[in-house]
């Protein structure tokens, strides 16, 4: 390598001049500089580099002669001559200047000058990059003394509880040696919603902290042929070490009560899970399921693309995205063939179908100046979270099926997510399963099915688990309303699902539907018009035991439950009297006054007067608590009704 003759750059200024640092090529050059200041006084050099060129060496390197020639004092220490070195050679790596030294290139004038930077900050202000390196030194600081706390607190003891460092509280749990051991192998065991022995096989391994993968066959319809496959029914809880099976909960009992059990895991979870053992389910797949597309979705298609579909002026109101009845059937006949009664028949078929509504509700479908519009731009569409920009044009299917599916769905994202008792919801996990996608994707199936054909205990059933599941969804999407009554009446109000062609909301279920089309509280208005077609399916008398099942999303509601449509009344007596036995009411003997939930309050026209009210509770109570309340109710004294606060933060 050849390094290009430099010369000796020589310049006369003040004592501040900036100084080029050398290139570490030269590190074993002594470059003195001489400073005046008053008080010291040296002998100045300068320094030349001669470059050789490489033809005269006697090796391959190259060889740099340093020669120092002195340099005369001139009497005027005030201006003092001092070296400077020129930049290296831009391909040899430009080493970093020291803090606080600033580099001085050579000017080339065949360069345009750089625009300078703002000096308007004096020099001593503190820099961004010194303000990154006190944090970092601060939290590095801060790691290694929690470390050497630890490091000393294990020789005393296995487990930390907490310790107190600069003001800041600590707390760590070291793992034991059981909870570090971690198995090679997969536990896997197949499910279904709502059975009392899977149940019991996930608390164990919830218990013991043991990994485990559970395939529902209610959410995952297809794996129950594989299970018939590997075992040989149907039944479950069906336990799997890896490949092989264990069997169910009674095997798994007998196993534990002989002391067999950890032998036998140890033994079939030592190696990592072979190919042929149950495949953990994945995330976004769904069943492939035969699907028949509705036998008017071709007509359908052809009116969206035929049809003049534009805003109008209709009984002086201006209604959006409209048609009148009369270009429809012309649109029929030419594009059908058909004689106009046929195209009448074929309209009105699509207004059963919800493909098409009268813009005002007045008629299902009739020939003349009258107008529909698709529901895909019925307005209220924007606000309903299942539906995904296009009407499901597949074949409705039974309410019936749709609701059984729903509830043993919901009811698997309770028993992973949720904590016991029902009080506590994991809504981060949930947003991220597997169980809700799928429910997601199961309510698109609700746009068009017909409710009507559900009995009272059915669509009791189907409503009480459509609200909880619609306030899962929309804390989900929306978050939770927290405290504020706006807040609150707008995410009751707001939040919709579209479900047989009209708009449900959680108050539209609760009061127009559950309470068979009361006015909430505080309201002055019942949620269903008398000439609305939801009316036809709110339920035929108010039970008060649907406040028992209905959960709103917060911690003073009752807990998130789904129902049966067979055992939906027996449910929810054992929910009423699980809520009021636990913190539901509160008999104060000495003070004659009974506390009770606010939701008597808010909801007293379903429970009658207070004497009423307290006779009804009292057969949900324990012995305890029936005893007391009875005694203050028949001892001819005053009893005193209070009301307890309501807590509305989110129940997780």
């Amino acid at each position: 390598m050849e390094l290009p003759n430099k010369g000796v750059h020589t310049a006369t200024g003040a004592a501040n001049t900036h100084l080029t640092p050398p290139s570490p090529e030269f590190s074993e050059a002594k470059i003195h500089n001489n400073l005046s200041n008053g008080d010291v006084y040296g002998e100045q050099k300068t320094t030349q580099l001669d470059s050789h060129d490489s033809s005269n060496s006697n090796n391959n390197s190259d060889e740099i002669e340093i020669k120092e020639e002195p340099l005369e004092h001139n009497g005027n220490y005030g201006n003092v001559e001092q070296t400077l070195l020129s930049p290296p050679h831009p391909q040899l790596p430009k080493p970093e200047p020291p803090s606080g030294v600033l580099i001085a290139e050579k000017p080339n004038p065949n360069l345009k000058p750089l625009i300078k930077r703002s000096t308007s900050s004096p020099e001593s202000a503190i820099q961004i990059p010194a303000i990154g390196k006190f944090f970092r030194e601060k939290s590095n600081s801060l790691s290694t003394a929690i470390t050497k706390r630890l490091s000393l607190s294990k020789n005393e003891n296995d487990v930390v509880k907490e310790f107190s460092l600069s003001g800041l509280k600590v707390t760590v749990k070291l793992k034991t040696e059981t909870e570090n051991e971690q198995f090679k192998g997969r536990i896997t065991f197949f499910s279904r919603s709502n059975c009392r022995d899977s149940t019991a096989v996930r608390s164990y391994f919830r218990d013991r902290k043991l990994r485990y993968v559970e395939i529902n066959v209610d959410v995952y319809p297809t794996r129950e042929k594989e299970l018939i496959e590997r075992t040989g029914s149907n039944a479950v809880p069906q336990i799997f070490f890896n490949e092989k099976l264990l069997g169910g909960l009674v095997a798994l009992n007998s196993l534990r009560n002989c002391g067999l059990l950890e032998e036998r895991m140890k033994e079939l979870l030592c190696r990592k899970c072979p190919d042929d053992a149950p495949a953990v389910p994945v995330y976004g797949f769904d069943d492939l399921e035969e699907e028949k597309v509705d036998e008017m979705v071709t007509v359908v298609r052809v009116l969206r693309q035929r049809l003049p579909i534009q805003d109008r002026l209709v009984k002086m109101k201006i209604v959006k995205n409209c048609f009148s009845a009369s270009e429809m059937v012309e649109v029929l006949i030419h594009q059908f063939d058909c004689g106009r009664k046929k195209a009448v028949e074929m309209g009105k078929q699509l207004a059963r179908k919800h493909f098409i509504h009268h813009v005002f509700g007045e008629n299902e479908f009739e020939d003349g100046n009258h107008f529909y519009r698709f529901l895909e731009h019925e307005p209220f569409i924007p606000l309903c979270y299942n539906f995904r920009g296009s009407t499901n044009d597949r074949e409705p299917k039974f309410a019936t099926l749709i609701s059984q599916k729903l509830g043993k769905i919901m009811s698997a994202i309770l028993e992973s997510y949720a904590s016991e008792d029902g009080c506590y919801l994991d809504y981060l996990g949930i947003s991220n399963s597997e169980e809700f996608r799928r429910y997601v994707n199961l309510t698109q199936e609700l746009q068009r099915v017909d409710i009507s054909t559900l009995t009272a205990s059915e669509r009791l059933a189907f409503f009480l688990n459509l609200h909880n599941a619609m306030v899962i969804h929309g804390v989900i999407s929306v978050g939770h309303p927290g405290s504020a009554i706006i807040d609150r009446r707008s995410f009751n109000s707001d939040f919709l699902y579209v479900i047989g062609g009209s708009p449900y909301s959680l108050t539209a279920i609760v009061n127009g539907v559950l309470r068979n089309n009361r006015r909430a509280p505080y309201s002055f208005t019942r949620p269903f018009g008398s000439d609305d077609k939801r009316l036809e399916l709110a339920l035929p008398q108010v039970n008060p035991l649907i406040h028992f099942g209905i959960c709103n999303g917060s911690k003073s509601s009752p807990p998130v439950r789904f129902f049966t449509p067979q055992g939906v009344e027996s449910e929810l007596k054992f929910a009423a009297r699980e809520f009021l036995q636990r913190d539901g009411i509160q008999v104060d003997l000495a003070k004659r006054t009974v506390r009770l939930t606010r939701i008597f309050k808010w909801f007293s026209t379903d429970f009658g007067q207070e004497k009423e009210m307290l006779k009804w509770i009292i057969g949900y109570l324990d012995a305890t608590k029936a005893g007391l309340l009875s005694h203050l109710s028949s001892d001819g004294g005053t009893v005193h009704i209070a009301y307890q606060n309501y807590d509305w933060s989110i129940n997780c």
